[in-house]
């Protein structure tokens, strides 16, 4: 039986069925180049190398494919990682989608739940016509897709759970500071990723779309507002201050947003954001770490390793 990868060991050398993850090239010390393969399974993910690249690796190691390995898994600074000796792509008839899909931490039936109630719970005919429109255009897959290829929510569910998460965080902090427009900013946590369903696909939607890699999310996002506005025939501000809540969303120009945040709401949004995908990020780092031992090296929380209290 095919072990996965939170089975391997140190010195293991045998076969994996693996969904290809990030992946970038290398050279080395003599000029040859080499590739950096991380190999996901549902169980987790082991950051590889194949030091002999052939012709046909550029069409084996995409992200997004599911592949044959044949390993050696090795212990380096104290974590391990894989060193590819051969692999081959698998047909969609020896894939079991299931094995490399990594299951949410809170049951998909549970964050459907939340999901219905804070729809449920918002008033203005605006936003809610608009969350009805995108509920009805995406359908099941608002509750299965992840929120990311790699990094954070890179899970089963993963959009379902990031957006409930700030949804019922927004709704925190709006009784906080009563000037904020709860129903705006509930709407807006909800639907800021939805472009992410455009962005990702595949079988085990890990790979980027043509969209997604010549528009990102945030940019298909906001067109499919446009459409959604125009075809319900709003005329309020309210999809225009939507539209600015996805775009300012990662909080700054060097993350990927094309305006900063300029309206309550949207500041709000961006700094929830940002915290709901850092603890996430720390979550991943923490899983394959001891009590009172450090994480490895965290690169998107500025290469810092951090500490598991016992």
């Amino acid at each position: 039986m095919l072990k996965l990868i939170k089975e391997l060991f140190d010195g293991d050398r045998l076969i994996i069925q693996a969904l290809v993850g990030q992946v970038s090239q290398g050279t080395n010390k003599s000029g040859s180049p080499y590739l950096n393969v991380e190999l996901r399974d549902s169980s987790g993910a082991l950051p590889s190398k194949k030091w002999e690249v052939e012709d046909e690796d550029k069409d084996i190691f995409v992200t997004g494919n599911i592949v044959e390995v044949m390993i050696e898994v090795i212990k380096y600074n104290d974590a391990l990682q894989g060193k590819i000796i051969n692999a081959k792509l698998l047909n969609s008839d020896e894939i079991d989608v299931e094995r490399f899909i990594k299951a949410p931490p809170i049951k998909k039936e549970i964050l459907i739940e939340r999901f219905n109630k804070l729809v449920n719970s918002v008033k203005d005919k605006d936003c809610k016509a608009i969350l009805d429109y995108f509920i009805n255009k995406f359908g099941e897959k608002i509750y299965v897709s992840p929120a990311a290829s790699s990094v954070h929510h890179e899970f089963s569910s993963g959009l379902l759970m990031h957006s409930v998460a700030l949804a019922e965080h927004a709704d925190y902090f709006s009784h906080y500071y009563p000037d904020i427009n709860r129903d705006l900013i509930v709407t807006g946590a909800l639907i800021h990723d939805f472009g992410k369903m455009i962005e990702l696909e595949g079988p085990a939607v890990f790979h980027y779309s043509l969209e997604g890699k010549l528009l990102g999310h945030i940019s298909i996002m906001c067109g499919e507002l446009r459409i959604a506005a125009k075809e319900l025939g709003i005329t309020s501000e309210i999809p225009l201050l939507l539209e600015h809540i996805v775009l300012s969303h990662h909080g700054q120009m060097e993350f990927g947003s094309p305006v900063l945040p300029l309206t309550r709401e949207a500041l709000l949004i961006s700094m929830i954001d940002n915290l709901d995908s850092k603890m996430l990020v720390l979550d991943k780092a923490y899983e394959e770490v001891k009590p009172g031992e450090f994480t490895q090296k965290v690169y998107p929380l500025d290469g810092r390793s951090f500490y598991k209290m016992k």
